[in-house]
């Protein structure tokens, strides 16, 4: 099996968690994760993976983070082609536009898009969090 990259972005710690639980979920099926921080991977290094799953919680008007993570994904988003795709993360307003908005995006660049991205509101509790691992299990298969 390839290795499934999880970079993502975490202001309070909400998506962080999504995040973790997801490699968790994903490596209880058998994936190599390689879990990260999107200031610490560069896009090069995100194109390696043959999965990768992208996370960022949803900000000011239903944004993606504007300073590190719409960067990096918009350089992503230009060689997204193909790739298989998984997208995730919270939200404390609003009715998830921003995860709609990036879905299109991603499909637009022609991401071969693991269902609809997967969205939990505020702290993930113990029940957002099995989602988490059933979202990552679910991808590795993917």
């Amino acid at each position: 099996m390839d290795t499934m990259m999880i970079a993502y972005w975490s202001m309070t710690g909400n998506t962080e968690a999504m995040a973790e639980a997801i490699a968790e979920g994903a490596r209880e099926a058998g994936a190599r994760v390689q879990l990260c921080r999107v200031p610490d991977v560069t896009v090069e290094e995100a194109l390696q993976a043959g999965h990768l799953a992208l996370g960022c919680p949803a900000m000011g008007a239903e944004v993606l983070e504007e300073s590190e993570f719409e960067p990096f994904f918009a350089e992503l988003e230009k060689r997204l082609g193909g790739r298989r795709v998984a997208l995730f993360g919270s939200f404390g307003w609003g009715d998830g536009q921003w995860m709609r908005d990036w879905q299109t995006r991603a499909e637009d660049a022609g991401a071969n898009l693991y269902q609809e991205g997967l969205t939990l509101q505020e702290t993930p509790d113990e029940d957002g969090l099995a989602a988490c691992r059933a979202f990552g299990a679910g991808f590795a298969a993917f």
